[in-house]
């Protein structure tokens, strides 16, 4: 065949029983020709002799002749593969010999031997070929009887260690390798002979008796000898060296593991300790990770490497062992590390190259200031002998180091492990720079909120209050969760928790709105369900204004959700609203826990139904539990309503000391430490006020009542020992009941409520608020709200079902008991 190799050397053992002869002259022509030929070929005497002999072969196969019949002059024998031409066109694939024979004249001619191949698997190689391929071959090979002891093996072996061939004779697989696993290797060989299936590719890591001090992989194939009569002899074994591959393997492995385990968090220590954790024991035998200061705080960073510094600070933020002695060595996580002037470490961050040394100076001392305590230990003491430093760098910006140390002398760090080390690093330093990023944005964001929460919720009669906040995590950022407790006149109090979608700035942004705008529209003393109206027109208005803005605008509060209540300790009646909010929960003084049966309005501005409230009774020492949805699904945004719920009733059925504590209990019991969705809860104890703090008087429409409202307010006043407000009480409630009469219709009623401060209160059917005026000197009148103004810390309107109410508060000092 034109395309085969041609096979040279003397073939001592050639099988010529059934071979054709032939006979050329020196110039390659047929001199004599046989039967045997003649049935191979088909051509008869007369067609052949004196014919070249490379008109009987293919073309390709004729132009190697003249070669062929040289070398055999040359060496004394030419063997290998031909083609040759058949009478009837078929080719034939034969082996072809050729000898130099010498004619009885003392003439030179070259000897012919053609075999066919066609029907056998290949030459019939004698047992001289056979030995030196196995002898030649760079795969050991060896053969084990039935005991499993060493009857053959070639001199390939002997790369892997345990002595010649004569040596192993009789020995078994641990007696030569002891330092890999024998077990193992010799199962594969019973497996083997006990069924008679072959077993290729098995790979055994361990230390051969040629490099005992390092790990080298091998590849064994296991083949059953059988003698004549099909009885098991033993096996026959294959040994390739495939470390190179397997550490191949190894580095892609490592590059895998690094892309699955690192970052897996935006927190910035956690993805430092996953850099080691990685990089230990597949690289490294000691990995220790340290960041500048300034990028734990998320600080941004000047691009580039870091300046020159004769000092240089750094935080250990992880490290990795593989030994239990080297820990004692380094300072605690999170401590501050300074590395000495023109250290290693110094200069990697300076230049922003890493610096790799295959056999450490024994003697050097460590690179840490004040290491090992108040002395320094040397590399030597520690058993260090080999060390790669690698900077973190990311988009530019130099971040820290990475040390990478080894113990065993007989395998330092080489090129190709700097640079996986460098690959794997490079991959960290980008999570580590995004958790930075992200720590900045968070911590920013989470600064706003909290300067946007109630940093105390004000002191108030009404309710015994505690609320707990707890942010999301870093996965899904900062959300605008919110509560707030805003005192209303009348000695009431408004209750309000809410939540702005979205995370990050954006949604601190939208419930700092949110916020303010309640707080005003609370002021203006509205139903529950007027003031979500009126939030909710706001929103809409808002998210009009900025229409043409990309989705995800920056506070955009569309979606917003809030329940608003208002609790009155007068009477204990509660109303309360929700838009696109958790209906709160009560839980009653006996502990029983209930859910008001509140309709959930659409969320702020996304339009809806209108909104409606709810009126309820409380009894004192009842608690209410307003909260945001996270506190029911505090994983994931799937779950069962009702499961949830139960979760809630349970978590608010156990009883505390405190409502701080209770408040703090629930939040811990349903809410990991790093929720799914940032959680707001606000728990309110009901008061009731002491009926005898509260006077209430129905006067008639009649001018000359005016001067019996004083006498009554004065007289009430002198009962609760309020003697100093008396005088501008009266001013006070002369003015209101004036009013009232003057300009408004129907009954009047006056009411006085002391509280944490005097609240004078005077109802009339009116349904129009007055005005304050600034009156010339030359009125008559119009100066009377602006004395309640003067007199009073603070005044107001509220309207109510059948008119409305005009009220003024004056302190008291201190608060009554």
């Amino acid at each position: 065949m034109g395309g085969h190799k041609e096979q040279d050397g003397a073939r001592q053992g050639f099988d010529v029983a059934d071979a054709a002869p032939l006979l050329l002259d020196p110039q390659g022509m047929v001199s004599s020709w046989t039967g045997h030929a003649e049935r191979l070929l088909g051509y008869g005497a007369t067609e052949v002799v004196g014919r070249k002999f490379g008109k009987l072969l293919t073309p390709d196969d004729a132009e190697r002749v003249p070669d062929a019949v040289e070398r055999c002059r040359s060496d004394g024998d030419w063997a290998g593969l031909m083609t040759a031409l058949h009478r009837d066109g078929r080719r034939i694939s034969m082996t072809v010999r050729l000898t130099q024979a010498v004619e009885p004249r003392g003439r030179t001619s070259l000897l012919v031997l053609l075999s066919e191949l066609a029907g056998s698997a290949g030459w019939d190689m004698s047992r001289s070929l056979l030995e030196q391929m196995v002898a030649r071959t760079p795969i050991g090979i060896a053969i084990v009887d039935t005991d499993l002891r060493f009857v053959w093996s070639n001199a390939a072996l002997e790369q892997f260690g345990g002595g010649p061939a004569e040596r192993r004779l009789g020995l078994r697989f641990a007696d030569i390798q002891p330092g890999m696993n024998a077990d193992s290797v010799e199962a594969q060989m019973r497996h083997a002979l006990e069924t008679g299936e072959q077993v290729i590719g098995y790979e055994h890591v361990g230390r051969v008796r040629s490099a005992p001090l390092r790990e080298t992989a091998h590849m064994l194939s296991f083949t059953r000898l059988d003698d004549d009569r099909g009885s098991p002899m033993g096996v026959y074994y294959t040994v390739v060296d495939i470390t190179e591959r397997h550490r191949a393997r190894q580095r892609l492995a490592l590059l895998d593991r690094a892309g699955q385990h690192i970052g897996r968090t935006l927190d910035i220590m956690n993805t430092a300790q996953e850099l080691a954790d990685v990089a230990v024991p597949g690289l490294a035998d000691f990995v220790t990770v340290d960041l500048l200061e300034t990028v734990l705080r998320g600080a941004e960073l000047p691009p580039g490497p870091l300046g020159d510094s004769a000092r240089v600070s750094l935080r250990h933020a992880g490290y990795r062992s593989r030994y239990e002695d080297l820990p004692r060595t380094i300072v605690d996580t999170g401590a501050v590390v300074t590395y000495l002037a023109d250290s290693p470490p110094v200069r990697c961050l300076t230049t922003g190259r890493s610096w790799r040394q295959e056999q450490l100076d024994p003697l050097a001392v460590e690179w840490i200031e004040g290491s090992a305590g108040d002395r320094e230990s040397t590399f030597l003491e520690l058993g260090l002998q080999s060390v790669m430093i690698v900077p973190i760098r990311a988009r530019g910006v130099t971040l820290g180091v990475t040390t990478f140390f080894r113990r065993r002398r007989e395998d330092p760090f080489d090129a190709d492990d700097l640079a996986l080390a460098e690959d794997v690093v490079s991959r960290a330093a980008v999570c580590v720079d995004n958790a930075r990023r992200y720590t900045r944005e968070r911590d920013a964001a989470l600064a706003l909120q909290r300067s946007l929460l109630p940093h105390h919720l004000p002191e108030q009669g009404a309710v015994e209050a505690s609320a707990c906040y707890r942010p999301a995590d870093e996965l899904t950022g900062l959300g605008g969760d919110w509560y707030d407790l805003i005192p209303l006149s009348g000695a009431r109090v408004a209750l309000v928790v809410g939540e702005a979608p979205g995370h990050g700035i954006d949604a601190a942004a939208a419930m700092g709105g949110l916020r303010t705008a309640v707080r005003t529209l609370a002021a203006l003393d509205l139903p529950p369900e007027e003031v979500l109206a009126h939030l909710d027109d706001l929103v809409d208005r808002s998210a009009g204004d900025e229409g043409a803005g990309p989705e995800g605008t920056y506070g955009n509060p569309v979606g917003s959700g809030c329940v608003y209540v208002v609790y009155d300790p007068v009477d204990g009646r509660c109303t309360m609203a929700a838009a696109g909010h958790p209906s709160p929960a009560v839980v009653a003084p006996d502990g029983s826990v209930t859910f008001v049966d509140l309709p959930e309005g659409p969320s702020l501005g996304v339009g809806g139904p209108p909104f409606e409230s709810v009126e309820l009774e409380l009894p004192e020492g009842s608690t209410l539990a307003l909260h945001t949805d996270g506190l029911l699904l505090p994983s994931d945004r799937d779950g069962d309503f009702d499961t949830d719920r139960n979760r809630l009733r349970q978590a608010l059925e156990r009883s505390e000391p405190t409502l701080e504590l209770s408040c703090r209990t629930v939040v811990d019991a349903l809410v990991p430490t790093r929720p799914y969705d940032d959680v707001a809860l606000l728990m309110a104890r009901t008061k009731r006020l002491d009926p005898g703090h509260v006077a209430a008087w129905d006067l008639s429409a009649d001018p000359a009542v005016v001067a019996e409202a004083r006498r009554t307010a004065t007289g009430q006043l002198t009962r609760w020992g309020l003697d100093e407000l008396v005088f501008t009480t009266e001013l006070v409630v002369s003015e209101l009941v004036t009013n009232a009469i003057r300009y408004a219709s129907g009954p009047v009623r006056l009411r006085l409520i002391r509280e944490r401060a005097l609240v004078c209160e005077v109802h009339d059917g009116g349904a129009t608020a007055p005005h304050l005026r600034h009156p010339r000197a030359t009125d008559e009148g119009g100066r009377g709200l602006l004395l309640v103004s003067q007199l009073a810390q603070r005044w107001g309107t509220r309207f109510v079902p059948d008119g409305k109410i005009i009220w003024a508060e004056q302190s008291l000092t201190p608060p009554p008991e």
